[in-house]
């Protein structure tokens, strides 16, 4: 991460940034409405919410300026969560999300949290892929409210605790 392109930095509660990673983020998950169900909880995020999630201990990253990548973190008793991470889609393929997923790694350790979590829908196969490639195995599956078949697979990444690391 010497790159000084991709080098996350912190969105604060109250920055105006929030608005470019909602619309970031709502382009980027715009394709899975034609393909996941039910819908997803994009639809439903607002600033508002997100400033909530900052102030409620959660953080939100960022790539850019102006911004081309994002993702939430949210510290659990034993992981880090991984949640809404988003990258423009012009520019996937250079190692954007890896920088993203590094970076979580190191907040993680930083929290002394030995895991990294996230969720992928079931339809979404190249997601899962994709988070294959960085470390991740996929170790249940979950179904939506008034669901009878799984919709999402929870994945998982062990991390390395030691300061040597």
């Amino acid at each position: 991460m010497t790159d000084p392109d991709i080098t996350p930095w912190l969105i604060q509660s109250d920055d105006i940034a929030l608005y470019d990673a909602l619309a970031l983020l709502r382009t980027s998950f715009q394709f899975m409405d034609a393909r996941i169900d039910p819908p997803s909880s994009i639809h439903r995020l607002t600033v508002e919410g997100m400033q909530a999630h900052c102030r409620d201990g959660g953080e939100i990253w960022a790539i850019g300026r102006p911004l081309f990548a994002c993702m939430f973190l949210t510290p659990k008793s034993e992981c880090l969560y991984i949640g809404k991470l988003a990258v423009n889609e012009g520019i996937r393929g250079q190692g954007i999300c890896r920088a993203l997923i590094n970076h979580a790694a190191i907040r993680a350790a930083e929290l002394g949290l030995p895991t990294l979590e996230l969720q992928t829908r079931v339809e979404l196969t190249e997601n899962q892929r994709v988070f294959s490639r960085l470390g991740f195995t996929i170790v249940n599956s979950e179904s939506h409210e008034g669901y009878d078949r799984p919709t999402d697979f929870l994945l998982r990444k062990p991390i390395n605790l030691s300061a040597d690391s």
